[in-house]
């Protein structure tokens, strides 16, 4: 594949993105950057502030109304077909969690450097045993109208999102696939892979989208650039020598909760994962020096996006 999306004189590249951001606090079910400076959110500020180049994303759910990740209804369940329709763990009323009901929240996004707030579902919640899966089953446009909202819902609380999301469970199916192209969405972070070995051509295969490049952006079909997850908390530094030596993107995810209802992410912001990434930025500015574009999937979606539609003119 071409490297054309890296710019002159950078050799690989380097993002970094967090899942889950909204303003659930450490007295609410869990904390999930509610807590702003005291909270995750603050250990992500200290990264910020460690390392000068680093940049983040934070995708944000505009109306969080998820409490657990797993189904806790076990009774509920057991019934057919009414367990594919109903919620089976409790789930927070609707408009709870909306941004534009929390303006500290939302005035500590905006105040964190070099930050882009993109978008991570509507609700973070889906009826049935997949509980995060919220894309899972709808059609185009249910998935536009949940988008439409996603985005009323950023406008009203003052945040100005990159078009671009991940979505939750990394499910990325057709019909949402389409939707964010109608509604001029640039980017979509859908594979996780962590597992795949990092070869010449390698592709994913883990979560979400099956097949598409490991280490690079990719245009999909509908034109909307899709910028994989290839490393996190329990990747080591040598798979991030790899990409890197590879002239590809090493794309480093989080997850905002750390502890949720029984539930611990592994990649999880808390001290120790960020020791880990202060020491990783550390050692690959050692290394690479200005070769490496500290960059974000925005950043690296309009590049990608422009050297197709160079290709394609020429």
């Amino acid at each position: 594949m071409s490297s054309g999306w890296l710019p002159p004189g950078k050799d690989a590249a380097i993002c970094f993105s967090i899942d889950d951001v909204h303003p659930s606090k450490s007295t609410d079910a869990y904390e999930a950057g509610g807590d702003l400076e005291k909270g995750a959110l603050g250990l992500v500020a200290g990264l910020l502030a460690k390392h000068p180049a680093l940049k983040v994303t934070l995708f944000t759910t505009p109306d969080w109304r998820e409490i657990s990740a797993v189904v806790t209804r076990t009774w509920l369940a057991k019934i057919p077909i009414v367990r594919d329709h109903a919620f089976l763990t409790p789930v927070l009323p609707s408009g709870t969690m909306r941004l534009d009901r929390h303006p500290k929240f939302v005035a500590y996004l905006k105040s964190l450097p070099r930050t882009d707030v993109g978008l991570h579902g509507l609700h973070h919640i889906h009826p049935g045993k997949t509980v995060m899966i919220e894309f899972r089953d709808q059609d185009q446009a249910t998935c536009t109208r949940m988008l439409q909202l996603s985005l009323e819902i950023f406008q009203a609380a003052g945040l100005s999102p990159v078009m671009g999301m991940t979505p939750p469970g990394w499910n990325a199916p057709a019909p949402l696939i389409n939707a964010m192209k109608r509604l001029d969405f640039k980017f979509v972070g859908s594979a996780r892979d962590l597992r795949t070995p990092v070869a010449a051509g390698a592709r994913s295969s883990m979560s979400g989208l099956s097949g598409v490049a490991l280490y690079e952006p990719e245009v999909l079909p509908n034109g909307l650039v899709h910028i994989p997850t290839n490393f996190l908390a329990t990747s080591t530094k040598e798979r991030a020598f790899e990409i890197i030596e590879l002239g590809g993107l090493l794309s480093v995810k989080a997850h905002i909760v750390k502890h949720a209802v029984g539930h611990t992410a592994l990649d999880g912001i808390d001290g120790l994962y960020c020791n880990y990434l202060d020491a990783l930025f550390t050692l690959l500015d050692q290394r690479y020096g200005d070769r490496l574009w500290w960059t974000t999937m925005n950043e690296i979606a309009t590049r990608t996006a422009q050297a197709a539609g160079t290709r394609v003119a020429s």
